[in-house]
């Protein structure tokens, strides 16, 4: 377990993810595979409200839902932690402090839970003073319906911007940022992100850290995969994504694991991340990402040179 910086938020170095919950994963499928999760130790979840509205049908909180019910029915709140976001859902746009109070209401009971760990800016919103955005979540965490705060998918200038004005203004701070990185989508993390979470002692908590499936292996030359999500990676389907491929091969066989396992290891390595996010429809694909492999120095460096 590792406990993310600057909170008292302890949690198992995989995060998962909760965006195909109510997706490609119907209720069953994806309470099986919280169960499997759980049954390794893992605690730490992450949803959004907008999970997941594109489906037909849905009208987003699905995954809250899902989560919300499997926590109920197996009586485990206080051994979860619970990230979830603010501000993508398609009726609740924006980062306005009515919308943002409001969603979280939403959340909560969605979640069946009174309080949410980790409650991320899904998005940023120029539109709306940063006075106002932080005077809301200083207002859901003296309520204690929020332990902490951060953010997801801003630009490093919009990012140094929202840390220096809570620390002159001595108003909660995010703790962490969730963007993406993987071995085949390294920037703007590691020129432009990495360095600010280093000035501020934050960590990142990356999502797609197999790229959308690319990295589990899965697609290789010749080879037509069906999944909802194949048209994600059609821009990693080159000669250097291939050879990326080809040396997790080999490091994974050292390992006697997986290649999901040493392509999450991979991300971790990196100093300014806690843990990353990946997702699972099934039982079987859990089981592939749950070993927490560290790589050597040499394995970090030979896969940042092909990549």
């Amino acid at each position: 377990m590792i406990t993310i910086p600057e909170t008292d938020l302890v949690v198992h170095p995989l995060c998962l993810g909760g965006n195909v919950f109510g997706w490609s994963a119907d209720q069953a499928q994806s309470k099986s595979v919280l169960d499997a999760y759980s049954s390794h130790g893992g605690n730490f979840i992450d949803t959004a409200d907008v999970y997941s509205e594109w489906k037909e049908g849905n009208v987003g909180g699905d995954s809250e839902k899902i989560i919300g019910s499997w926590m109920k029915e197996r009586g485990n709140r206080e051994q979860i932690v619970v990230a979830t976001k603010v501000s993508k859902l398609s009726t609740r746009p924006g980062l306005s402090a009515a919308n943002i109070l409001t969603a979280c209401e939403e959340s909560l009971n969605r979640l069946q839970t009174d309080y949410i760990d980790l409650y991320y800016s899904h998005e940023d919103d120029a539109s709306v003073p940063l006075e106002e955005v932080f005077g809301a979540y200083a207002q859901l965490i003296a309520q204690g319906k929020v332990r902490y705060i951060a953010a997801s998918n801003f630009s490093s200038p919009r990012l140094q911007e929202a840390l220096a004005f809570s620390a002159d203004n001595s108003l909660p701070s995010y703790i962490a940022v969730q963007d993406r990185y993987n071995l085949v989508a390294r920037e703007p993390f590691e020129s432009e992100t990495a360095p600010i979470l280093a000035e501020h002692s934050i960590s990142c908590i990356p999502y797609f850290g197999l790229a959308r499936g690319f990295l589990t292996g899965k697609y290789r030359p010749g080879i037509t995969v069906d999944s909802v999500r194949a048209s994600g990676v059609t821009e990693y389907l080159n000669e250097k994504g291939y050879a990326v491929i080809t040396a997790l091969d080999e490091i994974a066989k050292n390992h006697n694991t997986t290649i999901s396992a040493i392509a999450l290891g991979w991300v971790r390595a990196n100093p300014m991340v806690s843990t990353p996010i990946a997702s699972a429809r099934t039982v079987d694909q859990l089981n592939e990402i749950i070993p927490v492999i560290a790589l050597t120095p040499e394995e970090v460096n030979s896969l940042n040179r092909i990549s």
